[in-house]
């Protein structure tokens, strides 16, 4: 057991400090990245995104100075916990050291690469989803009912990460009641439990009451901007290629859950998956979206496996291993991007990675890098042309000067690079930005980046006594290249009272949604 747990927590190293290696440094932080550093500088119990917890971290990052390393720490290490939390698993059932190898090549030739290194929620939500679940699954070992407690907690700092988990609190509810293991609902320590988990969410809830559900209005932009595109047999289909070098290992821990005897009392997290799969279905949930099912599955099947494969088919524990380093190797650098961007694009080209649909965005075309990797071009020289534009107005015309972006990406970016150029703080009325406008701004002079090529076309582009089309973003695979910085003077009356009643009209959106 100790030459176990050993290899466990040496992997969960290797696990916490390889993206490090892995990614190029000319890579800057990604889009959303921006949006929860940004929100680390306005603590509060909510967002209009996600729940708060993440900024907690955003705090931290900015204590300890804002570099990309605190960036990417924090992902790092909530990933190795969670391998590890998923390697306890297995051990819990048996397992050795194969099995916790096995379990290590699925976390890192897997999704979980990707998301284990970005600073974005989905971290939070993957390892609270294993602490639920590592709860349930020693409880019902053990008996103990500290168990209980901390899936407990698990579930309120899970809701406390991102809404989704209630997805899978709501499928494992229902899978418990139609199992042997409905009898845990005789037990008083699970409500007590509940009740944790009630009071970890409870300011959260007063704060989405009081900005009247904002959440809400989120999740119906997002569904009609980006869910709607989401067929339900590409969804199905990347449940099997976010993990396909080591897709085999939680097919296997499906399969142990639902077919064997020492995995039979553990037949409600099988049905609570194929619960959680439903709901996304429903809903046109994103593929990453049930990420969280599988580190326990990665965990039972690690353990299958090496249990299958412990006497005539020994020799299958070799082609697994390098089946999943041969394919794990291309899958990575899809996963994180280790080369800079032209050279990325003609690797791409030459490996055919289209076919893969890694290089399908949003919009659903084909473009020359994940859109992931797009996401992290590009802003710092938004910055560094929207500082020098705002520079070259002198200091009385800088006192009445607003910075505004179209998108969060865009003022999260300038945020966060202002300082370096000496910019004031910038304002946009996308996402959790539109809380951050103050009541009154000196709209008298503008210095605006737009993603809309037209914009010097608009009508309110005569309400300024000047309007100058300053520059452009120029990064040729930013997701953002091609957008406009324009200097705008000397703003009337007319564009005053556009501006105010478009800023109330979003309010009102947010409240009525």
């Amino acid at each position: 057991m100790q030459k176990v747990n050993r290899l466990l927590y040496f992997l969960a190293f290797v696990k916490l400090i390889l993206p490090f290696f892995l990614q190029n440094p000319v890579y800057e932080p990604h889009r959303d990245e921006f949006l929860y550093l940004a929100e680390g500088s306005h603590m509060a119990f909510g967002y209009m995104e996600v729940p708060p917890l993440l900024s907690v971290f955003a705090w931290l990052t900015h204590l300890f100075g804002d570099g990309m390393f605190w960036i990417k720490i924090w992902p790092s290490l909530i990933g190795s916990f969670n391998f590890i939390l998923a390697g306890k698993i297995t051990v819990s059932l048996g397992g050795k050291s194969y099995a916790i190898l096995l379990l290590f090549l699925s976390f890192i030739f897997s999704a979980f690469l990707r998301v284990h290194f970005l600073f974005q929620p989905n971290c939070l939500e993957v390892f609270f989803y294993t602490v639920i679940g590592y709860g349930l699954i020693r409880y019902i070992q053990t008996s103990e009912n500290k168990w209980l407690y901390i899936a407990g907690i698990g579930a309120g700092l899970g809701l406390m990460s991102k809404y989704s988990v209630a997805f899978y609190l709501i499928a494992l509810t229902i899978s418990l009641l139609v199992t042997p293991q409905r009898k845990i609902f005789l037990n008083r320590h699970l409500y007590f439990a509940f009740g944790i988990t009630v009071a970890l969410i409870l300011p959260n809830f007063i704060w989405q009451y009081t900005h009247h559900f904002p959440v809400i209005f989120h999740m119906n932009e997002l569904r009609q901007q980006q869910l709607q595109y989401v067929p339900p047999a590409t969804f199905l289909k990347d449940q099997v290629l976010m993990f396909f070098p080591c897709c085999m290992v939680w097919i296997s821990g499906l399969i142990f859950l639902l077919t064997n005897r020492q995995g039979r009392p553990f037949l409600f997290l099988a049905w609570g998956y194929a619960g959680v799969i439903a709901i996304l279905l429903w809903f046109h949930g994103k593929n990453y979206y049930a990420l969280g099912l599988y580190p326990v599955l990665l965990a039972c099947g690690s353990y299958a496996i090496e249990k299958w494969t412990a006497r005539r088919l020994y020799f299958l524990r070799y082609v697994i291993c390098i089946w999943a380093v041969l394919f794990g190797s291309y899958f990575t650098i899809i996963m994180l991007p280790p080369l800079k961007p032209a050279a990325l694009a003609d690797l791409y080209r030459k490996m055919h990675t289209a076919n893969t649909g890694a290089l399908r965005w949003e919009d659903l075309q084909n473009h020359s890098l994940p859109q992931d990797f797009s996401d992290m071009l590009g802003w710092n020289e938004i910055a560094e042309k929207i500082g020098s534009a705002y520079h070259t107005l002198n200091s009385g015309e800088r006192n009445q000067t607003v910075i505004f972006c179209d998108n969060y990406g865009m003022a999260g970016a300038v945020n966060y690079y202002r300082k370096k150029y000496g910019l004031p703080e910038p304002y946009s009325d996308n996402a959790s930005f539109l809380y951050w406008l103050p009541p009154h701004m000196p709209m008298h002079n503008l210095v605006l980046i737009t993603d809309d090529t037209t914009e010097m076309k608009h009508d309110f582009i005569k309400e300024f006594s000047s309007a100058v089309l300053y520059d452009s973003v120029r990064s040729p695979y930013a997701r953002e290249r091609g957008d406009l910085i324009i200097i705008l003077k000397g703003a009337d009356d007319r564009f005053r009272k556009f501006f105010e009643e478009k800023i109330e009209e979003d309010r009102r959106k947010l409240v009525e949604h």
